[in-house]
């Protein structure tokens, strides 16, 4: 199995869209679990990091390293 590669504060696509319509996340928290919040309503929703990873599409921005 590939270990998907995301950090704090990355937008990410999950396989699911949030029931608004929105399909991008935010990852605002990170530990053994994840909270993740949608950029089109503002939710915010914590799920366990092996969840996380399996429901996981895709990352669509990264964070800027500075």
């Amino acid at each position: 199995m590939v270990e998907k590669d995301f950090q704090l504060h990355d937008v990410v696509q999950m396989k699911k869209p949030h029931p608004c319509g929105e399909n991008r996340w935010k990852i605002i928290r990170m530990g053994m679990d994840i909270r993740i919040k949608c950029e089109g309503c503002g939710h915010s929703v914590l799920i366990p990091r092996k969840k996380f990873t399996s429901k996981l599409k895709k990352v669509l921005e990264r964070e800027e390293q500075n």
